[in-house]
């Protein structure tokens, strides 16, 4: 068997699939359908200070090659997931990943500074990119500075590793992921949703309340795919691709393009144990290409211009 455990921030996973934020509940819901021992980790979806009740319905749409959704942040805010939820996933037998959001730097390190002593929490991910609150205006991930001075925030309100996770809806998304090393994060989540809108053009009425959405699924991976290619090729900190995976050879490609571990959301909506069916079929696919070790793929890609995202 093909060795598939990675490292990277200080931390060590069985294998380089964990769920992406929103996508699988806060994990252990999920664990009859996907055991996290056969897992890398669980992403929670994004906690905040407060309870948020999310966006009014309706709030996730199917499209062609995807879904459509707004669904605005709902959770029952951190008391209740630090009291409910934590101490079953401290029973998980994998990485767990605690997604924090807020409207203020302050909210971000205020999450921070209460996970920071919770031995359940292996590590945070900063959504600094949700396109589905404040109007989409994305004012976290959009501008270097602003994502730099959350990202200090954070890091000085904690110990634990931090991902700040990144949008593709940017000019230069390697600006921003330089800012977010300058700053302190210890890895990268490359990328959450793009921006999209569907209507029915009988009736005049967009698929979603809010009109404007996030965009995933099979439709967004060549798009993601070249955004953490170039974050990869941007900075020295490891870096998690997210977007379009549904199979082991998407998770392959993302590490190809410089990636150390990957996320699997959208397709677990149609069927939940499919991250496990991509994590047990690495095994197989780099068997086959003669391959014992899966870090010998990360960062793999050839080409004469590899290196222009720099």
């Amino acid at each position: 068997m093909a060795r598939l455990s990675v490292s990277f921030a200080g931390l060590s996973l069985r294998n380089p699939v964990l769920s992406a934020s929103g996508t699988f509940g806060h994990g252990l819901e999920m664990q009859h359908f996907a055991p996290p021992q056969l897992l890398g980790g669980l992403v929670s979806k994004t906690v905040t200070l407060k309870p948020r009740h999310g966006n009014p319905h309706p709030r996730i749409c199917e499209t062609e090659a995807g879904l459509l959704n707004s669904i605005g942040l709902e959770n029952r805010g951190i008391d209740a997931y630090v009291r409910d939820v934590l101490p079953h996933m401290a029973l998980a037998d994998c990485l767990v990943v605690t997604n924090i959001g807020g409207e203020a730097i302050e909210d971000f390190a205020a999450l921070a500074a209460r996970l920071d002593g919770e031995s359940a929490v292996d590590a945070l991910e900063i959504n600094l990119s949700c396109p589905n609150v404040q109007g989409g205006k994305l004012p976290f991930s959009t501008d270097p500075r602003v994502a730099e001075a959350v990202v200090s925030a954070v890091r000085a309100a904690t110990r634990k590793p931090l991902f700040a996770k990144l949008s593709p809806n940017v000019t230069d998304i390697a600006e921003i992921a330089r800012a977010c090393e300058a700053a302190g994060a210890d890895a990268l989540t490359a990328v959450n949703t793009l921006l999209g809108l569907a209507v029915d053009w009988r009736t005049g009425r967009p698929g979603l309340n809010t009109v404007q959405g996030g965009y995933s699924g099979l439709g967004v991976k060549p798009v993601a795919l070249r955004c953490a290619w170039q974050c990869a090729s941007a900075v020295s900190i490891p870096v998690i691709g997210c977007g379009g995976v549904a199979k082991a050879s998407d998770v392959l490609e993302y590490l190809a393009v410089g990636c150390s571990a990957v996320q699997v959301g959208t397709s677990c909506f149609s069927d939940p144990s499919n991250i496990v069916r991509v994590a047990l079929q690495l095994d197989e696919l780099l068997e086959g290409a003669g391959i014992s070790d899966i870090n010998a793929v990360i960062g793999a890609l050839r080409g004469s211009h590899c290196a222009t995202a720099k």
